[in-house]
């Protein structure tokens, strides 16, 4: 009677231990490789979290470069008059640079401006060119031809701290951000629902769950104003 009745149990039992081998399974494999996705990233962002924190203490010394070029009168007369019609609020000053004006920029002067849209008047074409861990400026005195252009780089330290902002970074960087937020979050509920199956045998499981959750909801309303 004693075996049926163990043997009962165990028959019973069978269907939850498939279930939580299923989940099990699925649980960790979808952790690992969310981990796997997010590993470099996760590490640089978490270097450049503490990067960022200390800015203020982090020396940073501006290298600044300056380029001056003429431009060609084939390039300037057609430009003086998108400068004219430009000037104000018209559909002409929303437009970029022609694309003649901008393949001459990238072979003499190394300069992509791409389909940026720049400030136009009668008397000048400015454009502001900031980029990750710097900025630059393009002028283009429309009544002489002269172009002047100024780089500032601010090193490698400004240039990740931009990275983790996403500041000026393109179309690219910001669907690797989205897609990097996505593994993250799939490592962490993962990662959550993993704890849930394993806190019977980890009794300090929820105690730190909560301290985690407790310990910046804390320094929040009591130490930020």
């Amino acid at each position: 009677m004693a075996i049926s009745m163990r043997a009962s149990n165990v028959i019973n039992k069978m269907p939850d231990q498939k279930h939580r081998s299923f989940w099990l399974k699925h649980l960790h494999q979808w952790h690992w490789i969310s981990s796997s996705l997010c590993l470099v990233a996760m590490l640089a962002f978490a270097v450049t979290g503490l990067t960022l924190n200390h800015s203020a203490q982090i020396e940073a010394k501006p290298k600044i470069s300056h380029l001056n070029a003429q431009l060609p009168s084939a390039l300037l007369v057609p430009l003086k008059h998108l400068g004219e019609s430009g000037e104000g609020s018209g559909a002409a000053s929303k437009q970029p640079l022609p694309e003649g004006l901008r393949d001459w920029l990238s072979g003499e002067m190394s300069i992509a401006v791409g389909e940026q849209t720049p400030e136009w008047s009668a008397q000048e074409v400015y454009m502001s060119l900031p980029r990750p861990g710097g900025d630059a400026w393009l002028r283009i005195d429309l009544s002489n031809g002269k172009v002047e252009y100024e780089k500032t780089e601010r090193g490698w330290i400004s240039y990740f701290n931009d990275l983790h902002k996403g500041r000026k970074t393109g179309t690219a960087w910001s669907w690797f951000i989205d897609v990097f937020a996505v593994a993250c979050l799939v490592f962490c509920i993962t990662g959550f629902f993993l704890l849930h199956m394993h806190a019977k045998n980890r009794p300090a499981t929820w105690p730190i769950v909560v301290f985690g959750v407790v310990v910046p909801l804390l320094l929040a309303c009591l130490f930020i104003h």
